[in-house]
């Protein structure tokens, strides 16, 4: 029998290093960061251009909040900070809660339903054509997510105009009006326009993005689910939506943020630069008390709390989505 006889270890060194020599020490520990931080020494070009484009204005739109800041401000260089002034009033205005917040809130509500809504419709519409016709469509609704809004506002301004617009030629031609209506001095019908408008030009998105889902669901489960007796509906509900659960959320939540911040379709249409004040938002007074009033620290004080708003409700809905994840 015979035996192997282990040269002895050196004094001082570890039995992983007399094994192999690759015990931790040093270098190795030096490989272990170097490699751990090399993602972020990547990403490093592109977290300094989101910083200055992004994250340094957000800094300074705080900072202007704290201040009373205007054009003499501007001209001067001075720095006037005046604490809490311009958030309290805001938050003590009554026209906040009476109109602004009541504009914002519930057309943002209306629309991220309807643009949901519309684009989930829309979408099961595409899954069950052929190749060709889903292709039609596809590109029919892209177009008008291609629009930009500002020509989409325009070209609906022009449809509801009170004089020569389509809409109100066509009623007065059925014989359901006698004159002309102008729908942009009226609280309602001025957000109903903008509630088409966005909606037009927001469920395409929602559409292309379900669709993509929809095809990732299994048909021999909806199949199955037919053959039981269940409607569309249920197979809906029970089936495709749990499925695309966390779609939805990314839809929904976009939506969501799109629709409380949206700007350029009320300032263009008649009336919503300010001189109608019963139809601001929280974006437009924003812009009508920096740019048209000069009084840059007060709209900041509003924008800071438009984007409070919109944090919170993500953040509601992701912690809502998380437990019932959990569960």
């Amino acid at each position: 029998m015979t035996t192997t006889v282990q040269p002895p270890v050196a004094a001082g060194t570890s039995s992983s290093a007399a094994a192999g020599g690759r015990g931790p020490g040093p270098r190795r520990d030096r490989a272990i960061t170097i490699a751990a931080a090399r993602p972020w020494l990547l990403l490093t070009p592109a977290l300094i251009v989101l910083a200055v484009l992004l994250l340094w204005p957000l800094i300074r739109v705080v900072l202007f909040s704290f201040q009373e800041y205007g054009l003499r401000q501007i001209v001067s260089g001075e720095t006037n900070f005046t604490g809490l002034d311009n958030y309290i009033e805001a938050l003590s205005n009554p026209q906040l809660w009476s109109v602004v917040l009541p504009n914002t809130v519930i057309f943002a509500v209306a629309s991220v339903v309807c643009t949901v809504v519309l684009g989930t419709l829309v979408a099961i519409l595409m899954t069950n054509l052929g190749v060709f016709w889903r292709t039609v469509v596809g590109s029919a609704i892209m177009v008008a997510w291609a629009m930009p809004a500002v020509t989409g506002t325009y070209v609906w301004v022009w449809i509801f105009d009170a004089d020569n617009g389509i809409v109100n030629q066509l009623l007065m031609g059925a014989g359901l009006m006698d004159e002309p209506f102008n729908w942009f001095t009226n609280r309602w019908t001025f957000y109903l326009i903008v509630l088409i408008n966005v909606v037009h030009h927001g469920f395409p998105f929602v559409a292309i993005t379900v669709m993509a889902g929809l095809l990732g669901v299994s048909k021999e489960m909806l199949e199955a689910a037919a053959l039981d007796g269940a409607g569309a509906v249920r197979r809906f509900f029970q089936i495709i939506f749990p499925s695309l659960k966390q779609v939805f959320s990314v839809v929904i939540i976009l939506s969501t943020i799109w629709d409380f911040k949206v700007f350029g379709q009320v300032y263009l249409m008649p009336g919503g630069s300010g001189t109608n004040r019963s139809v601001l938002n929280l974006g437009v007074w924003s812009y009508v008390e920096s740019f048209g009033q000069n009084r840059y620290g007060f709209g900041s004080a509003i924008a800071v709390l438009l984007t409070l708003v919109l944090l919170v409700i993500t953040i509601i809905y992701i912690r809502v989505l998380m437990k019932e994840d959990e569960l």
